[in-house]
């Protein structure tokens, strides 16, 4: 029973984040500031080339290095070679090859973070070096070179319904291509590992998944898990690319071989090569149609370069395939997915997590058939539009709210921006003065995108929660613990919202999160809010009920520290019933069960919730010089229930840049395996002065199988603002722009 009144803090207001002032003032403590007596630094060898043999590790050098006092090869590492987040296939360190440019070789500890690096200097490695596999297509064929022994081939994804054979009177077809997107968070990989007196060790972490690094790191360790304990360290972003283990076995074995604490802090261009990016994609698109527009077919072939090892490869392209024709309705599909190993960097988890680069594809598809049937782009997709009850490619039934015809008129109805005024500012090029506005023109695109929420496809996805009730200083309070990772997305704000509503008390402790409770899975998916959230919310109902049964009353709220009845009337005072005997449950809770694709078909009801976002975009370009200004951004969301809407807003602001990011100006250059960009300098990402005004709609209609009602929130406007502003490009200038980044050279053609 949920207390009937709402706390004055608890859901559905937008109180002050207990870590938001701390960040602002720059008092808050992150990874990199982690500091302890003796402390060693870490530093570590990367290779060079994408594809090597090693053929020799001469250390001496660097063991000589006065100041140095471990270095550790291949050789050294004490438990299990081979670590990964699905599939073990990535060495600790290079042992006998390597197989992507940066990839770790050897470690060093030293007494200062520079004698670290000249030390790693002062190694020296003999390759001898193979030409690398570095085109996703390619190295599918027959005779390819293999980056790995099983093949290039990671994982293939079918998906089979209705006839394959299905004709159609308007066909449209077209090949897409994604760039390699980074992450891009601002605090670099960074960690502290402290040996303890047990033989064990304590890793202080930036991370995304506490309990998914701990079996790593255990097992490369070659401890029990007991003996490894890791607490969730300040963190400066992550968008997935914290998912993966980068330095933390690293940092462990430095420690526990010199018996001393050891830091690691990667610099901006080693971040580059020390995490996965978002996977680049070639995509081929066919879409049939009758004369009125209602899709008949949809046929698609998905290759993502998974790059040198496979992280979430494997789950990465499930998710493009099932969700690769988007919140449509089609009869007949037939879509394939491919992840590749290839000798680029390693690619994985990050914000939309492969439903972002399908949406460009199907996205690009819908204009294209509004363009030959002579429709308006949005009464094509409203036309298709899923609804409640309607089935997926996969066959899955798509319950509660799927407002996708309501979101798409929304953003359409929405005030359209104002005329450009005189302001230099408002033009493509802004203050450098490159444009006057005689070669600017106007355009506006629409994209939307459907996401699922949650681990899929059978993962017993859960979360657990102790919540502890007491009385301190006279007052009734509630510590709140998980293993949830706070990333920057306000997650131990919602989990305090959850006790103060469920328990009617206003002081509320999130403790830290880290290993000593259970696993609480990854933040990633967009699902701590609705899994931790859940689990939180069930822990509190357990307190509450063991509140009752003290009171011998089973028909009593808790209201602002007392016990209440429906009538209002006041039983008695919460820490009355407590007294000096604190009340405190776990609880371990799952969402509903999802089920493995058949590997023939791809048929399986394989997500647990769906969501959806619309996007309008305004853009100037000027045609002349390739420049191109994002006026103004329209979106509507359905959120199930926003927890927090102040955060819920800035989710969908973020996600929505993110994807502004990706459709004109973010990409890693990789040439024959190379980074050749790894600095924000070369980099570039949206600043404040590339963000437009943003008009933020947000619904909540809520899903009955969600606690409160909820619906992931911080994936989906990455997802359906990269097509729509590309539409909006293509509208200004008439250009196909098959690909994105869009790039100066794409507009002006040279």
């Amino acid at each position: 029973m949920t207390t009937s009144l709402q706390a004055a803090s608890g859901i559905g207001t937008s109180p002050q984040r207990p870590d938001g002032t701390l960040k602002v003032t720059g008092e808050f403590a992150f990874s990199s500031d982690l500091w302890a007596d003796r402390m060693l630094w870490g530093a570590t060898l990367r290779s060079p080339h994408p594809r090597a043999r090693i053929v020799g590790i001469d250390i001496t050098g660097a063991v000589a290095t006065t100041g140095v006092h471990a270095v550790l090869t291949a050789d050294d590492v004490p438990g299990a070679k081979l670590y990964g987040l699905e599939h073990r296939d990535q060495p600790v360190l290079a042992m006998g090859q390597v197989r992507y440019a940066g990839e770790p070789v050897a470690i060093v500890a030293a007494d200062h973070p520079e004698t670290a690096r000249r030390a790693c200097a002062a190694i020296v490695v003999r390759y001898e070096v193979l030409p690398p596999v570095v085109d996703s297509v390619l190295a599918m064929e027959p005779g390819s070179e293999t980056v790995h022994d099983r093949g290039n081939l990671l994982r293939h994804v079918p998906i089979r319904k209705g006839d394959p054979t299905a004709t159609a009177a308007v066909v449209v077809t077209g090949e897409y291509e994604v760039g390699m997107q980074d992450q891009a968070f601002l605090g670099p990989e960074s960690g502290l590992a402290i040996p303890a007196e047990d033989g064990g060790v304590d890793l202080f972490i930036a991370t995304q998944w506490l309990h998914g690094d701990l079996g790593q790191v255990a097992d490369c360790l070659g401890l029990p898990q007991s003996k490894v304990r890791l607490s969730l360290a300040g963190v400066g972003g992550a968008f997935g690319g914290r998912e993966d283990v980068s330095m933390q076995v690293h940092a462990c074995m430095l420690a526990l071989h010199t018996g001393r604490p050891v830091k690691m802090v990667y610099s901006r261009e080693e971040s580059f090569h020390g995490h996965v990016h978002r996977h680049p994609a070639r995509m081929w698109y066919e879409h049939g149609a009758d004369p009125d527009g209602r899709l008949v077919y949809v046929k698609a072939r998905i290759v993502l370069d998974g790059g040198a090892y496979a992280s979430t490869s494997m789950a990465v392209v499930a998710n493009a395939t099932t969700l690769g024709v988007g919140p449509y309705t089609v009869d007949n599909v037939t879509v394939d997915g491919y992840a590749v190993y290839t000798n680029n960097p390693p690619c994985g988890a990050m914000r939309g997590f492969g439903a972002v680069q399908a949406c460009f594809a199907y996205e690009s598809q819908m204009d294209k058939l509004a363009a030959a049937l002579g429709l308006d782009p949005v009464d094509v997709r409203v036309r298709n539009a899923l609804a409640p009850g309607d089935t997926m490619p996969t066959g899955q039934v798509v319950r509660g709210p799927a407002p996708v015809a309501d979101l798409l008129t929304r953003v359409r109805a929405a005030a359209p921006p104002p005329d450009r005024g005189g302001d230099l500012r408002e033009l493509p090029g802004g203050v450098a003065n490159t444009t006057h506005g005689e070669g600017v023109l106007r355009g506006v695109g629409y994209g939307i995108g459907i996401k699922n929420v949650g681990f899929s496809e059978g993962f017993d996805d859960y979360s657990t929660a102790r919540v502890r009730l007491e009385v301190v200083g006279g007052e009734a309070a509630a510590v709140v613990h998980t293993a949830a990772a706070e990333v920057g997305q306000g997650l131990v704000t919602v989990q305090a919202q959850i006790v103060r509503t469920e328990l009617g008390v206003d002081q509320v402790t999130v403790a830290t999160a880290d290993t000593s409770i259970g696993s609480a899975g990854s933040s990633s998916a967009s699902r701590q809010t609705y899994v931790t959230g859940g689990a939180v919310k069930a822990a509190c109902e357990a307190v509450r009920a063991a509140v009752l049964a003290r009171a011998g009353r089973d028909d009593l709220s808790l209201i602002g520290g007392r016990l209440v009845t429906p009538s209002g009337e006041v039983v008695a005072e919460l820490v009355d019933v407590l007294g000096d005997a604190p009340i405190e449950q776990t609880v371990e809770w799952r969402h509903k069960p999802t089920f493995a694709l058949d590997p023939r078909t791809g048929q399986g009801d394989a997500h647990v919730q769906y969501a959806f976002a619309a996007h309008r975009a305004t853009v100037d370009v000027d045609v002349e010089l390739g420049l191109v200004r994002v006026v103004e951004i329209a979106t509507a969301q359905d959120v199930g229930r926003a927890l927090h809407p102040q955060s819920v807003r800035g989710q969908i602001a973020g996600g929505t840049a993110q994807g502004l990011g990706l459709a004109v100006m973010e990409e890693i250059q990789v040439v024959d395996g190379l980074i050749r960009n790894p600095s924000f300098t070369d980099y570039l990402i949206p600043t404040i002065l590339d963000v437009p005004p943003m008009h933020i709609d947000v619904l909540e209609l809520g899903d009955p199988e969600a606690p409160y009602g909820l619906r992931g929130v911080g994936e989906p406007p990455t997802i359906s603002s990269t097509p729509a502003i590309v539409a909006a490009i293509r509208a200004a200038t008439g250009l196909a722009l098959n690909r994105v980044p869009v790039r100066p050279e794409h507009l002006t053609g040279t």
